[in-house]
Order: structure tokens, then sequence, then C-alpha cells
């Protein structure tokens, strides 16, 4: 940390128990010269990586659908959302991460993903940053049904869409997810499907 108009006075962690939730009090030093002191509470749940798998010959991508509560909590209907695949990095390095992650939910084995930017979410509340990443598919790199895992109690649903359907769902609302947005943005603008 190399910011000198921040000085950390205390951390104190608020729960720990499948993601760390701290309370951090500091000093922040205005542009003015004032220091002020503030508060805030800081989730910590890791790093992630998602992927977009997108056949520029169909006009293809594999967009995920499973139930998150969160979003339920925040009136999504029935908790379900159309993404990206996405994990978190656990222990891996975003390569490797992003690579089990697309065989586990999606079951297509891909070999050379390629990174396009790394962001942060929600920068207010969440430390989580998020490696992007593109892949092609066909249908020859289908190895499973995909799903999730049944330890991770995931029950995914893998559907493959028209690209210009999925800007639609965009439209509609139907696709909300941030990650998912972004990807599909990101292959509209560069022409990628």
């Amino acid at each position: 940390m190399k910011n000198s108009r921040v000085k950390i006075n205390s951390v104190k962690n608020l729960a720990n128990d499948y993601y760390k939730l701290d309370k951090v009090n500091f000093d922040y030093k205005t542009k003015d010269g004032i220091w002020q002191n503030q508060s805030r509470e800081c989730y910590d749940r890791g790093d992630g990586a998602c992927i977009l798998l997108y056949n520029p010959l169909k006009k293809t991508v594999i967009l995920t659908k499973q139930f998150r509560m969160p979003s339920y909590l925040n009136e999504n209907e029935d908790g379900m959302m159309l993404e990206v695949c996405a994990g978190l990095l656990d222990k891996d390095d975003p390569f490797t991460c992003i690579k089990k992650e697309a065989e586990e939910e999606t079951g297509y084995k891909i070999n050379n993903p390629t990174k396009v930017f790394e962001l942060y979410s929600t920068p207010g509340a969440v430390t989580e940053k998020i490696h992007y990443f593109i892949a092609e598919y066909n249908d020859a790199m289908k190895i499973s049904e995909g799903g999730g895992l049944e330890e991770e109690t995931e029950e995914i649903e893998v559907i493959e869409f028209n690209f210009e359907e999925t800007l639609n769902l965009i439209k509609t609302g139907e696709i909300c997810d941030a990650k998912t947005v972004i990807l599909l943005q990101y292959a509209k603008i560069n022409n990628l499907v």
C-alpha cells in the first residue's frame, strides 16, 4: 500500500464464515490537506475470473443459468441469473481457474483463453478483482454436460444463445449481471461474433 494520504488505524473482523467482512478505520488526507477519520466495511471473498465462450461460425455464445440468493433478496423474483461462466480463483492463477471453471460449469474444455482485462466490480465495498477472459468454442470441445460441482452445491443450466439474442436480453433486463454485460459488449465492440 503506497498512498501517503491513507493511514489505517485499525481493522476489526466482523465476520469470517464463508468469506471475510472487516471494518476498517482510517485517516484520509483530503486534497485540501485536511485529515478526515473514516470507517468502511470491506467484504473480502477473494478474486475471481469469468469467460465468454463464443463461436464465430455459428454466431453463438455459451451462458449459464443458476440461482443467486443475493439477487433474490434484491427484487430478482425467481433468483435465477443468466451469466458467463465464472468462479473464484481460490489458490489457482486466473488462467488455471478459468479453464477449470469452463469445464466444470459448461462442459467445454478450452485450452487457450485470452485475458482481455481485470476489473473491480464493486470497489466501494468489495475487495474482489475479476479477471475477464474470452475463448472460441466449437462442438468438438464439449466433453461433458457441465452443470457445476455437486460438492459446491452448484446446479447450473448451460445454454447456447444466438449472440444477437443476448444483446436483446440485455435490453429487456433478462441479462442483468455486470460481468456478462461487459463481456457481451466487448464481443460486440470487437466483432468477435
